[in-house]
Order: structure tokens, then sequence, then C-alpha cells
């Protein structure tokens, strides 16, 4: 069972960096990045929709602090997948993607501001690696180098705060009521959310274009199904394997820009989102490591 819960996460991983790179083809194509994350989330509601209905014991609908803390997670899984495709509209899938990868580090900086988390000399070193792989991978030295730009890099950096946001709002949201609830009602927010920043027409348009499938894809795989695997496969998988899994997403977000999208990175780049990347697991292991699994 150990084993098939560390393969739903790693398919989960998979899942969210192939979203990235279907969202880029979808926006080289002339979608609006809201309309592109409005539909991601709005088919991610009805799967969770109908996981809700399968699993309807325990959902804790009737709790106000569910609500609460669901509304805050869904605020930021909303700023999560606008911010993330409009990183990806105005750069690259693979600077985009390792950007959001650096999520953890907002997560720390927050609990540290709230007095939730300890600082340490090994977590500000970590983090300061971070931030030396963040200038080196956006060249930020010399914006506008290699297609980055500073719309890119603030889109990217802000989909990774959004990300800690919906950490936070989701782990509260937990004690009160089961997981399908809380994104059920995280993802009706964000249909909310985005229905007004969207292109009225091409929300329309979207039911009826040759495209649909891979609107129906994004929503599937992006929303839907790898948020129901990545819980289902925490509750058997200890957090520190599921930090080293999850090295997955950017990986795949950023060879599918490569290898599909024909996305170029020089080696600062590369050193740049080795870095992050290494960085940030080895933090999330550190700091899970001893810890009993969080499902």
């Amino acid at each position: 069972m150990v084993g098939a819960s560390t393969a739903f996460v790693a398919l989960a991983a998979l899942f969210w960096g192939l979203s990235g790179g279907i969202g880029g083809i979808l926006m080289a194509d002339g979608w609006d990045a809201f309309v592109v994350s409005f539909y991601r989330g709005t088919i991610g509601l009805l799967c969770v929709l109908v996981w809700l209905m399968l699993r309807p014991h325990g959902n804790g609908l009737a709790n106000r602090r569910l609500w609460f803390w669901s509304v805050i997670a869904g605020v930021g899984v909303a700023g999560n997948f606008s911010f993330y495709f409009l990183s990806i509209a105005h750069g690259s899938v693979a600077v985009a993607a390792t950007l959001m990868y650096c999520a953890p580090v907002f997560v720390y900086l927050v609990s540290f501001a709230l007095k939730l988390e300890r600082p340490t000399p090994l977590k500000w070193a970590a983090i300061a690696v971070v931030m030396l792989g963040i200038m080196l991978l956006t060249q930020i030295y010399d914006v506008g180098a290699n297609g980055v730009t500073a719309m890119g890099v603030g889109a990217g950096l802000l989909a990774g705060l959004s990300y800690a946001i919906f950490i936070f709002g989701f782990k509260y949201a937990a004690a009160h009521g089961s997981p399908q609830a809380i994104l059920s009602i995280a993802f009706a927010i964000l249909a909310t959310i985005l229905i007004w920043p969207s292109d009225a027409d091409q929300t329309v348009l979207v039911l009826s274009t040759p495209d649909w499938p891979l609107f129906a894809v994004l929503g599937v795989l992006g929303a839907g199904l790898s948020f129901v695997l990545y819980i289902v496969g925490l509750e058997h998988t200890a957090p520190a394997v599921a930090s080293i899994v999850a090295m997955v997403e950017p990986v795949t977000a950023t060879l599918f820009g490569v290898v599909v999208l024909s996305e170029n990175l020089v080696g600062p780049q590369i050193l740049g989102m080795g870095l992050i990347v290494v960085t940030v697991t080895a933090l999330s292991v550190y700091t899970n490591s001893g810890r009993p699994p969080s499902g």
C-alpha cells in the first residue's frame, strides 16, 4: 500500500507538471491565461464534487471554520493557477514551474512572521541559496534576457506565494472536515473569482472550440484527478518522501517546455534551477523527517 501511495503522489506531481505544458500550448493558441485558469479550476471542481458525493461522511460542511479556511484556500489556489499561467504567458513553462516550486520558502517566511516556526541558521541558509537560484534562473540581473520578463518573474513568485496561502488554508481547514469538502469549496471560490477577469467571449467560445479536449485534460489532470491522487497518496506516504517525489513536477514541466514548446535554457538558468529544486526538497525533507504522514 505504501508503494502504491507513493506512486499516487508521483502521478499527481507528473500531472501538475504536464498541466503547465498544456496551459502553455493553449495560451500559444491565443487563449487568455485567466480563461485557461478558470476552466482548469471549474473542471477540477466537477471532479472533486463527484469525490464528495461518493464519500460524503464526515465532510464538516456545517462547520463555519471549515468554510472560513476553505475560502482562504480557494483564494490561494485561484491566485496560484492564474499567476502560474500568467508567468508562462510572459516567460516560459520551465521558469514558471521552478519559481512556483519555491512555495515552501514562502511558507517558512510566513511561519517565521507569525511565529509558527522557529527560524534557524540552516533554514536561513537554505532560503538564501534558493534566492541565489532564483537570481540565476530568472537572470534578474539582465531582465529580458532569454525570454525572461519582469512580468513573468513576478507572476511566477506570486504563484508560489499563492500556493503557500492555499497550503495554510487547507491545513487549518483539514481539522474541521474532509479533503473533498475543502477542495469543493476552494474550487468553487476559484471559479467565482476567476470568472470576473476572464475574457467573456473566450469563456463562452471554449465550449465549442476544437481545443476543448485540451481544456478537459487540463482540468482533469491538473486540478481534479491530481489533487485526489495527491491527498489519497499522502495517507500512507511520509511527508519527507512526498517532498522528494514532488520534484517530478518542475522536472516534468521543464522537459515539456524544452522538448514540446522548444524553450531554451542557458547554463546559469540550469544551475539556478538545480539549486532551487535540490535545496527546497532538502529543506522539506529536513523539516518533515520523523513526522507522521499528514493524511
